[in-house]
């Protein structure tokens, strides 16, 4: 009878633990409300140091008399039926517009931090193109597709990679056996394998798994371009739009026919974004139905002669 209540109790814990975190969401939980669990009152200032998730995704320090531990693995399992999920009426589209990108690789820089990647890894690289010998060189953004049909899903023995309902494909690195079957399977080369420990992974060793965001990354398994799903769930744009200084990228709802410029703002019609101007994607004729779009290179003045040159 002892062993039955305690049981009751542990599931009535685990529901008010989830309904309190639907109310506050997932990162002012992690970030504000284990903090404002605590009994200031009776605190004693230690003096040792530890290291927690803020709202804004960042990595705070605080004594450690002021913090009362949460169960890791509820938190986990909430963000992981969340991930899985994804958002009701939507299905997201990016937009490269091929003539603007000059390079900066702002873009590169932030989904780096962002997503715990060593500096020679990448879910976004920004590549020199040149179509043919007779035509001037551009840069091109290449992104994870996002495929309406992925092949990196159909041969993923475990589940660990899948497409929500949104559009976008994720990978669940707690599943992952690191086959590599998907890297293999994908015909844009957009996943990369994390063959040494994570940059950073002691500073992410206490934080949730966040499906969403794939962080904290794990040696073993396989890492890619998440639309920025994270960001979308708190209704911000991905990180490289926003991080973007040339108005290269333009993110939005397909099924809104609409589409936000990341560094102006001005949101404009999808369909006639692409009509007006040739918007293509990449290796139609494969059957993905790919969720990014480009725009062609009208001016490539923008590249200098010496890179140009190299290709």
């Amino acid at each position: 009878m002892e062993n039955k209540n305690s049981e009751n109790k542990k599931k009535n814990s685990r529901r008010e633990f989830l309904q309190k975190l639907g109310l506050v969401g997932m990162s002012a939980f992690v970030g504000q409300s284990i903090l404002s669990s605590c009994n200031n009152d009776k605190a004693t200032v230690t003096g040792k140091k530890i290291k927690v998730l803020n709202q804004n995704h960042q990595l705070v320090e605080v004594d450690a008399s002021s913090v009362t531990p949460i169960a890791i693995d509820e938190t986990t399992d909430y963000l992981q039926k969340q991930g899985r999920e994804g958002l009701e009426g939507k299905k997201f589209a990016l937009v490269v517009d091929l003539s603007k990108c000059k390079n900066a690789r702002k873009c590169m820089d932030t989904c780096q931090s962002v997503h715990q990647l060593r500096p020679e890894q990448h879910h976004l690289n920004v590549l020199l193109m040149k179509d043919n010998e007779h035509t001037a060189s551009y840069y091109m953004p290449k992104h994870c597709q996002h495929c309406d049909n992925p092949p990196c899903v159909k041969v993923c023995p475990v589940e660990a990679t899948f497409k929500r309902k949104d559009g976008i494909v994720l990978i669940d690195n707690e599943r992952c056996i690191g086959c590599r079957f998907c890297i293999a399977a994908c015909p844009y080369s957009a996943r990369s394998f994390n063959w040494y420990e994570p940059k950073d992974a002691e500073l992410y060793a206490d934080v949730p798994y966040d499906i969403e965001k794939n962080v904290p990354q794990r040696k073993g398994t396989v890492t890619k371009c998440t639309f920025s799903a994270d960001c979308l769930r708190e209704g911000k744009l991905p990180y490289c739009v926003s991080a973007c200084p040339n108005s290269v990228y333009y993110f939005g709802n397909i099924y809104e026919d609409s589409v936000t410029n990341g560094t102006s703002g001005e949101t404009v019609v999808l369909s006639k974004l692409l009509a007006e101007n040739a918007g293509y994607r990449l290796m139609e004729d494969l059957g993905t139905a790919p969720s990014v779009y480009y725009l062609p290179p009208k001016d490539r003045t923008l590249i200098p002669v010496d890179e140009s040159s190299k290709s």
